[in-house]
């Protein structure tokens, strides 16, 4: 298997891992019911996964805000397992299409950033 090079891997990353995500009982709700337009939204998040990968800066918007927004018209219901999921997916997808040092940074970058949303999710709830 090849590493990511650019950015048709990266579609293709995020492409089949939302197709995934989208079919999943545990998560695919949170995101087909916020979701109204899926190839406008695969377009962003293959800026942000580009940006993030090949440091290019090309994504725009704030992935915080967004969630903490989704967790609360979801009435506080995403809890850690659903990340827990989201990573699940997202590494099978990766190992499924890509091997090398671009496709480890994608899993470990996910990893932080699952971390991370969570925990703000988790601050901005105020409980």
């Amino acid at each position: 298997m090849q590493d990511l090079k650019n950015r048709e891997d990266v579609f293709l990353l995020v492409s089949s891992f939302y197709a995934k995500v989208r079919k999943s009982e545990g998560i695919g709700h949170f995101f087909n019911d916020t979701i109204t337009d899926w190839d406008a939204h695969l377009e962003k998040l293959t800026d942000f996964w580009e940006s993030n990968l090949f440091f290019k800066a090309k994504f725009k918007g704030n992935p915080v805000v967004t969630h903490n927004r989704v967790d609360k018209n979801f009435h506080h219901g995403i809890q850690m397992e659903h990340f827990g999921e989201w990573i699940n997916l997202w590494l099978e997808t990766i190992d499924e299409h890509f091997a090398g040092e671009l496709a480890n940074r994608a899993k470990s970058n996910a990893r932080k950033m699952a971390s991370h949303l969570y925990l703000n999710i988790f601050e901005a709830r105020g409980l």
